[in-house]
C-alpha cells in the first residue's frame, strides 16, 4: 500500500519531487510500507524521506522541517497515531500548501486532499460473512485467508483549490467520491 499511495499522490500532484512519509518507526507494517515507498520513489522521480513520529509535537516538527523546500508532498501511513492526529497533519499540509494522501476516506472528508485505502464497509461485510459461515458449522482453520478486494479513492476538490492544485481529469473520473 505504501507504493500505491505514493503513485496516487504523484498522479494527483505531478509537480511533486519530494515526499515525506509520516511513519511510526516501531510498527512493522510501517517498515514494510516505507520499504515499498523507497523502492517506488526513483521510478516516480521522487525523493522520499521517512518522518518517524510518536506524537503530535514530532508530527509538527517533521512537517515544518520538510516544508522548508518546495515541491513536497505528504503520505500519512495508516496508524492510530496518524488517524488521531489527522487534523494536525491536514492543517499543516494546508498551511504549507503540500498535497497529502491518507489511507482513510474520513480524512479526505475533513480536509485531506486525497485518500486511497480499504473500503471498510466491504471489509466489515466480508467479516460478517465469515462469522456466518462459522456459525453454520464451517471450521475456521479450513476457511481461506482473503485479501481485501475493494479500495476507495476519495478526492477533496475544496482542499485542492485551497492549495492551488488542479486535479487531473483522468484521476477525477477514477475517484469513488469527489468532495466539492
Amino acid at each position: 500500500m505504501g507504493s500505491k499511495g505514493l503513485e496516487v499522490l504523484k498522479e494527483t500532484a505531478p509537480h511533486i519531487t519530494r515526499v515525506l512519509a509520516i511513519i511510526h518507526p516501531e510498527t512493522l507494517a510501517h517498515q514494510a510500507m516505507w520499504q515499498s515507498i523507497e523502492e517506488a520513489a526513483p521510478r516516480l522521480t521522487i525523493e522520499a524521506t521517512a518522518g518517524g513520529v510518536h506524537n503530535a509535537a514530532e508530527i509538527e516538527r517533521v512537517i515544518a522541517s520538510f516544508a522548508q523546500k518546495p515541491d513536497g508532498g505528504l503520505v500519512a501511513l495508516p496508524h492510530a497515531l496518524t488517524v488521531f492526529n489527522a487534523s494536525v497533519i491536514v492543517g499543516l499540509a494546508q498551511r504549507y500548501r503540500m498535497p497529502d494522501i491518507h489511507a482513510l476516506a474520513e480524512v479526505a472528508a475533513v480536509g485531506g486532499l486525497v485518500s486511497y485505502g480499504l473500503n471498510w464497509d466491504d471489509q466489515f461485510r466480508r467479516a460478517a460473512e465469515y462469522v456466518d459461515r462459522i456459525l453454520k458449522g464451517a471450521k475456521p482453520a479450513e476457511l481461506p485467508v482473503e485479501q481485501p478486494t475493494k479500495f476507495e479513492l476519495v478526492i477533496n476538490l475544496k482542499t485542492a483549490k485551497a492549495i492551488g492544485l488542479d486535479i487531473p481529469p483522468t484521476l477525477l473520473t477514477r475517484a469513488d467520491r469527489v468532495i466539492e
